[in-house]
């Protein structure tokens, strides 16, 4: 998969840049999945029932890219910082499993689309399980009992982006926040154009660009910049929401700016 997001600002992971953790065994399974038909297939089929039949946003390819994307960034500046995460530690993992839960989950975590896009989370963990089953003893890192534990924190982190189900761990709620930052209004572009206008595609519009950065206060900053208004909805309900319960509530610091050459100022700033 290319790369979905352009631009720096935390917004995009680099393979051969300078990572704060062990990156081999991540960016060898990014290779693998980008050549796999069947995860590409699914990619691209589980947008049709959200685009195509319920005018909702792009939950496609692009999606994908963008979550994977900001889901390892994110990942690498909270390791940056010596945040210590769990998931793969509890389970005997290495160090190097942190990244490719994480990467497996931010891939996976919305095939479930295909069957409906309500309640596509619980349809998510049954794909992604008979997937896992042939993905994770193909990487040819995992003997049988490391692929039962891999497997299990991959679909914790899938089950978890869900806002009704709490993350358990920071590899989980890595995933379930870079799910809420692709809220930029190129993923709304398409339903906006056959004319949705549901709060989630009007606000979406509004939000112009998201990124990434070691905070002050707070281990990352995370700064949106938005057109008008709407694009509270965007902040205050789906990301504030998705941050609530992630395990990284006191690590991001949310930003949201209305741009100061519109005319829409009733919200100037919101800090979260």
């Amino acid at each position: 998969m290319s790369d979905a997001d352009s631009g720096g600002n935390g917004r995009v992971y680099d393979p051969d840049a300078d990572h704060a953790f062990p990156d081999d065994r991540v960016n060898a399974v990014l290779s693998y999945l980008d050549d796999d038909e069947e995860v590409t297939a699914y990619l691209e089929a589980q947008n049709v029932n959200p685009v195509t039949r319920k005018k909702y946003n792009d939950h496609g390819t692009k999606h994908i890219g963008i979550v994977r994307n900001r889901a390892l960034c994110l990942y690498d500046l909270l390791k940056g910082e010596g945040v210590e995460f769990n998931g793969a530690l509890e389970q005997g993992l290495d160090e190097a499993d942190e990244a490719v839960i994480v990467a497996l989950a931010a891939t996976l975590h919305d095939i479930g689309h295909v069957v409906h896009r309500d309640e596509h989370p619980y349809y998510s963990i049954p794909l992604a399980a008979d997937l896992l089953d042939r993905l994770i003893p193909d990487l040819g890192y995992y003997d049988t009992a490391e692929t039962v534990r891999l497997k299990g924190e991959v679909l914790h982190a899938i089950l978890c982006h869900h806002t009704e189900e709490d993350p358990l761990t920071l590899e989980a709620g890595v995933v379930r926040v870079a799910d809420a930052l692709d809220m930029e209004r190129g993923r709304s572009r398409i339903p906006y154009e056959r004319g949705g206008r549901g709060i989630n595609t009007v606000s979406s519009q509004a939000i112009k660009g998201v990124s990434l950065e070691p905070g002050d206060d707070r281990v990352v900053l995370v700064e949106i910049t938005m057109s008008n208004a709407a694009g509270v909805y965007q902040v205050d309900n789906l990301l504030k929401a998705k941050l609530q319960d992630s395990g990284l509530e006191d690590k991001i610091k949310i930003v949201a700016l209305n741009v100061p050459d519109e005319t829409d100022r009733i919200v100037e700033r919101i800090e979260l």
